[in-house]
């Protein structure tokens, strides 16, 4: 990560931030399903296509590890990416060739009262699927710092 640490003060409702892309592909669904979350329609494509999701499907867990990384990338809070609460859906599933990508919008601003170096931002964070289809939808409140 190259980007200069972005802070409270930088920050306007409606920005928007794209991060760059994560082709995801069934090695990886098969081996984060194996250790986090083994189910048949993550790790076996026979069973996957007689399950809910008709063919093999990320974890959940897993798309939004990978939107936590891309959003790492792409809006470098100064001092990290702290959350303080989400909300998370996914409304399709996430499938092997996929190429994600994480479009976060600065929905609200909200500088602390009690603590002036800090506030609490609200952030939509939207990963697409190649098609520009949505995968899951995080509103998240991040911890965002003041400089110095």
């Amino acid at each position: 990560m190259n980007a200069d640490p972005i802070y409270l003060e930088d920050l306007m409702p409606g920005a928007v931030y794209t991060s760059s892309e994560h082709r995801l592909d069934v090695e990886q669904i098969r081996g984060f399903a194996q250790s986090f979350d083994p189910q048949p329609f993550h790790l076996d494509e026979d069973a996957a296509s007689e399950a809910f999701f008709a063919g093999l499907a990320a974890s959940g867990w897993h798309t939004a590890a990978i939107t936590m990384k891309l959003l790492v990338e792409s809006l470098p809070l100064a001092g990290g990416v702290i959350g303080a609460g989400s909300e998370i859906t996914w409304p399709r599933p996430t499938r092997p060739d996929d190429v994600l990508h994480v479009v976060s919008t600065i929905v609200e601003i909200s500088p602390s009262r009690s603590k002036p170096d800090r506030g609490i931002v609200t952030v939509q964070s939207d990963t697409l699927n190649q098609h520009d289809e949505l995968c899951q939808r995080s509103v998240a409140r991040l911890l965002a710092f003041r400089r110095g």
